[in-house]
């Protein structure tokens, strides 16, 4: 098994508070990483899949995507223990940040040529090469918060922490739509990688990490691969907060993929608009998640986490069977201001929920390394699973570029009933967690 750690996780703050600049400095790098995925999976993928895959982009998405969580399945699980064993006197997490950023820009240069090149299979690599490198960085950060926030304030740190994250998925949407309407896919990728080397500057510089003051035992391989099964009989919380995060992922990932291509083929939007107008959607929803997300994090410290829980989901699942029904573009702005707002109110609580149940404090970086699953694995399985359903009811017309490909009503319906079904199960199952209110 891994050495344990000897440290008494004391907190760097002075008289254990945290100003808003410590906040803002422990969470900063998530910003970058969000812009990273709104920019790349909302606007820039979807939309270039068009011209590398025109006969089949939606399933080509999907498969991409699906192929892309592999190394967010495993990488964290690598980099979350080793983290922890860290010997340099600059802490633990922080040389495992920088140095998966510079991997995670050397797959964005790939992403981009392959881009400009109209190479699919680069694309594949550029992405596979982006994604392991964001994992070695997040792998390692995601244990930033249990490492140095004291628990009392880790409600308000997650609640940042979506704050965050909603703030630069929003202007990694916002700037990809405008920029890749305008045909201008370089400054895009300029935008997301100036972003990821400024921010982690802010988080690098702005935590306190305490190095170990004890080397490490030798690791045991075997017994460190044993020590990442968690052993739901004895950690059930852990268990459900793991199975219910993953059903909320799995309802978000079977749908957001897929917006542009349901604006074209049931709203009406044209081809040449779709990317504005899905960043127009999916921005008016993460402002509403920001909302929620910087007081949701509050709330739930006083009226208990899974309260919040219960109404995020409802209400998201609430709105993705509302946006089936959408008569117009304004319509589908009012729901994805009630989708942003129930987003956000789960999302400031996941993070909290997770910390809560941690197995064992000692092995944070492991520990949440298993959590992180819970968000990656089911990427794997709804993003192939939805292109799928979607392609059963596709159709191909003529344009003057050529042949289009589009899917029926019929298909949007069933992915997205399909999602509010897991968003749903994912509420009624947090009851089972019997050691957070």
């Amino acid at each position: 098994m891994p050495a344990k750690l000897v440290e008494t996780h004391k907190s760097p703050f002075p008289g254990g508070e945290m100003r808003p600049r410590d906040h803002f400095s422990v969470s900063a790098y998530w910003f970058a990483v969000n812009l990273l995925w709104g920019a790349l999976l909302i606007i820039i993928i979807p939309s270039q899949m068009v011209q590398l895959a025109p006969g089949r982009p939606a399933e080509t998405t999907g498969l991409l995507l699906g192929m892309g969580a592999i190394p967010a399945l495993l990488v964290p699980l690598i980099v979350g223990p080793l983290s922890d064993r860290c010997m340099s006197r600059f802490g633990r997490r922080r040389p495992y940040m920088i140095g998966g950023l510079a991997v995670n820009l050397l797959g964005l240069v790939l992403i981009w040529l392959a881009g400009t090149r109209h190479m699919l299979w680069l694309y594949f690599v550029g992405y596979l090469v982006t994604n392991i490198g964001n994992n070695v960085s997040t792998g390692a950060y995601n244990g930033v918060i249990p490492d140095i926030v004291p628990k009392h304030l880790r409600g308000i740190a997650s609640g940042w922490m979506a704050a965050m994250s909603q703030l630069g998925t929003i202007l990694g949407v916002f700037s990809a739509a405008l920029l890749m309407n305008a045909g201008r896919a370089t400054e895009s990728f300029l935008v997301i990688g100036f972003s990821m080397v400024l921010f982690l500057a802010f988080t690098v510089g702005g935590i306190t990490e305490r190095p170990r003051d004890s080397k490490p035992g030798r690791l045991d391989l075997i017994g460190f691969v044993r020590s990442l099964w968690i052993d739901p009989r004895k950690h059930p919380d852990f268990a459900w907060v793991w199975i219910t995060r993953a059903l909320v992922v799995m309802g978000l990932w079977t749908v957001q993929e897929y917006m542009q291509f349901y604006l074209v083929d049931v709203m009406g939007v044209l081809p040449a608009n779709k990317e504005l107008t899905a960043g127009y959607i999916l921005m008016i929803s993460l402002v509403c998640a920001t909302f929620t997300g910087i007081i949701g994090g509050g709330i739930s410290d006083r009226v208990g986490r899974k309260r919040v829980v219960y109404v995020a989901n409802g209400t998201i699942a609430f709105a993705c069977f509302a946006f089936l029904f959408s008569p117009s573009i304004v319509y589908a702005y009012i729901v994805a201001a009630i989708f942003g707002l129930g987003f956000g109110a789960y999302y400031s609580v996941d993070w909290a929920l997770g910390c809560d149940v941690l197995p064992n404090k000692d092995d944070a970086g492991k520990d949440m390394a298993v959590w992180h699953i819970s968000m990656v694995l089911p990427q794997s399985i709804a993003l192939p699973l939805a292109g799928a359903l979607l392609g059963k009811w596709r159709f191909i017309t003529q344009s003057a570029t050529g042949p289009v490909t589009h899917y029926y009503r019929e298909g949007y319906v069933v992915i997205f009933s399909l999602a509010a079904f897991f968003l749903l199960l994912g509420a009624i199952l947090i009851r089972n967690v019997k050691g957070v209110r």
